[in-house]
């Protein structure tokens, strides 16, 4: 049985004979992944739970119908013993050390939490019910140096970060589980995608801040590296509800989820500061690099086949996308300042 100490936030008993909804975990469900699947899911009827390493402070950035518990990644057995509660009917593992500029930091930490935390899981459900359907966020760092574009389910992997490493690890295992023990077990190779919620710790989060705090007289200029790199963005609640989709077919798989086009660091920014009625060239410097240099090939990614078998594909173009988040960060400085 879960300690009652675990639980932070509860609605439901567990041991309710006529209880009929379906029941999700989501691992990580503080992140903008997790606050995006969470929301679809409890649309749909789900009971959420979601896992924190710091559930008290998780009550402030997710949805108040979302069950919290806390979790130790390393610790299995814990694990085990929700899944024997909860009963989950699907798993979603969004849990992991951030990418970004961290990618290299903490190889680690990123090994244990990105990687072998995915082990644990997986042991969890083949030990407590393999009829659990379950998803992992896997990652376009897979591909690393990548030999081919538009890169697919069956480009090569070449991971250069402990990050990408330790991801490659966890898809591996996800595919190891689903053959050998015939787990539900899928991995979605997301490519970047963004949203209202992401941090400035990343490059698109960081140029919707700026741009709003400029516009607003907080601040009078954004220095930034290689305007140049190129990414495929997209926006993270349809890349949610492409793992949603991606366990409800009779049989599991894993796929790409991408936007399919590739945008600029520069194109990003004459669209936010265009956003506030302003020209980035009056206000956006290089300085020392901080991002990684152009790839040798284009880092796009191919879904088409999550479109031809799952019929998914993107709903929020790139405009729109960076017009919602300059949005929310217009919102939230003038209730700061208010």
């Amino acid at each position: 049985m879960w300690p009652a100490s675990g639980w932070v936030r509860w609605s439901v008993r567990f041991d309710d004979p006529v209880m009929t909804k379906r029941f999700a975990i989501i691992t990580g469900v503080t992140g903008q992944d997790g606050w995006h699947l969470s929301q679809l899911l409890l649309e749909k009827g789900y009971h959420v739970i979601g896992t924190s390493r710091d559930p008290v402070g998780a009550q402030a950035c997710t949805d108040p119908s979302v069950d919290l518990v806390q979790w130790d990644m390393k610790d299995e057995a814990a694990f085990g013993a929700l899944l024997r509660l909860a009963r989950p009917t699907e798993v979603y593992n969004l849990a992991a050390y951030a990418s970004g500029a961290a990618m290299y930091d903490e190889p680690v930490g990123i090994g244990d939490i990105n990687g072998l935390a995915v082990a644990r899981i997986l042991e969890g459900i083949r030990n407590t019910d393999p009829a659990i359907r379950f998803c992992q966020a896997s990652s376009s760092e897979l591909f690393g140096d990548a030999l081919e574009s538009p890169q697919s389910e069956t480009t090569a992997f070449h991971p250069r970060s402990p990050y990408g490493a330790a991801k490659l690890y966890a898809h591996q295992m996800v595919g190891i589980y689903r053959r050998r023990h015939g787990l539900f077990a899928c991995s979605a190779i997301l490519f970047n995608h963004e949203s209202a919620r992401r941090g400035s710790a990343f490059v698109t989060g960081k140029v919707a801040e700026a741009a709003a705090r400029i516009r607003l007289g907080l601040e009078n200029e954004l220095v930034l590296g290689n305007l140049e790199g190129r990414r495929d963005w997209g926006y993270s609640g349809d890349y949610m509800r492409g793992m949603w989709q991606m366990l409800q077919p009779p049989v599991a798989d894993d796929y790409v989820l991408a936007a399919g086009e590739t945008h600029s660091v520069r194109e990003l920014c004459d669209l936010a500061f265009r956003r506030v009625g302003l020209d980035y060239r009056d206000y956006v410097r290089g300085g020392e690099d901080a991002f990684r240099p152009s790839e040798p090939v284009p880092f796009v990614g191919n879904a088409s086949k999550a479109r031809h078998i799952l019929n998914w594909s993107p709903e929020i173009n790139f405009q729109s996308l960076v017009n919602m988040m300059v949005d929310a960060e217009l919102e939230r400085l003038g209730q700061t300042m208010g």
